[in-house]
């Protein structure tokens, strides 16, 4: 949490779910981007496997605990270059308008009191694949 950005920061939540975020600041800041769920586009039969699913659902990727499952993230992925892994990497896959991308206030933080209210929730207008209040 406290690296260089473009790095992962992985870390167990309530000893059960390892939590995939990017940091996004400079060495010794607090500041990094929890990813909680994507549209699986490749490697479909591997995220399948990995999270005991037959097809395709929503559940397979969206939410934090069940996108690290499907993508293999654990915390020895913690650390990781984004950009110099090839373990572990986030690449541009195609363009997003601007337009697309709408934002709401965070989920499951009420302990963050005011904090909590703030829009720093990002998702794509439409997507199936957004984890859901």
């Amino acid at each position: 949490l406290f690296g260089p950005g473009g790095r992962s920061y992985v870390y167990l939540c309530y000893g059960i779910h390892c939590l995939f975020n990017v940091t996004t600041g400079t060495k010794g800041e607090a500041a990094a981007v929890l990813i909680r769920s994507i549209e699986p586009r490749i490697g479909l039969s591997l995220m399948l496997d990995r999270r005991g699913l037959n097809q395709p659902e929503t559940r397979l990727t969206t939410g934090p605990g069940n996108l690290t499952k499907a993508l293999g993230i654990s915390l020895k992925n913690n650390g990781v270059h984004l950009t110099k892994s090839q373990d572990l990497w986030i690449e541009s896959y195609n363009k997003i308008d601007e337009y697309q991308i709408c934002t709401s206030r965070r989920i499951g933080v009420d302990y963050a009191e005011e904090d909590a209210l703030l829009p720093w929730r990002f998702y794509l207008k439409n997507s199936k694949w957004v984890s859901k209040n």
